[in-house]
């Protein structure tokens, strides 16, 4: 499958602070998974969960190949079965079509649409999964993102880091970015902005300065 941009963008801004167990929901091919292995403490465990088979597969052999290849570990399972001791970070892309025609493929509908893993199903799994003080970073489009959020404050879950993306700085917004917590009322961060392109398709140098350290060759 290849590298999204919201991959990418998530693995780069999340906070892993002093996290030492941290769970990667719906991993793919694991370009997030690697990230955290990247930024994280040589000790932190990373575990990776991964319903398709073929994915299970092929991110296996990316960890494998990986200069990290003892730190992570993934799992063929569905998040929604998957137990384990409670996680200081859970990082997930989601699926987010739940309303628009499916794409051809089982794979891509699967990865794509909320058919097998429903907001709400994410949310109690994270509840489930997360230690007291640990937090649930996820990215999604615009709409998606108010409705991530609204659900998420329904069962405890509080908004306290995000940030609004854009594809051009006057532009409609594109994705939210956003972490949560169960600690009750942490004050919540002013919420950051960032846009991917300045001048034609040249990167802005926001975008560039975050995610340069996981691009083997620069964009310009």
């Amino acid at each position: 499958m290849k590298v999204g941009t919201d991959a990418v963008l998530l693995g780069a801004w999340v906070e892993i602070g002093n996290a030492k167990n941290i769970l990667d929901v719906g991993t793919g091919c694991g370009v997030i998974a690697l990230m955290l292995a990247q930024r994280s403490s040589p000790s932190a465990h990373i575990d990776a969960v991964e319903p398709d088979k073929n994915s299970t597969k092929q991110a296996a052999e990316n960890f494998n190949g990986s200069p990290w290849p003892d730190k992570i570990h993934v799992h063929e399972s569905s998040v929604q079965q998957y137990q384990h001791a409670p996680y200081d970070l859970i990082v997930t892309n989601p699926p987010f079509f739940s309303n628009s025609l499916l794409p051809p493929t089982s794979q891509r509908q699967t990865t794509r649409h909320t058919e097998t893993l429903s907001f709400d199903e994410l949310l109690h799994a994270a509840k489930r999964l997360v230690a007291p003080d640990g937090r649930l970073a996820v990215i999604l489009p615009f709409t998606e993102g108010n409705r991530f959020k609204d659900a998420a404050q329904k069962i405890g879950f509080e908004c306290h880091r995000s940030m609004a993306f854009y594809s051009r700085l006057g532009k409609p917004q594109e994705r939210w970015v956003m972490e949560f917590s169960t600690r009750g009322k942490i004050p919540a961060k002013e919420t950051e902005i960032l846009a991917l392109y300045d001048e034609g398709e040249k990167w802005t140098k926001e975008y560039t300065r975050l995610t340069e350290p996981f691009y083997l060759l620069k964009p310009f």
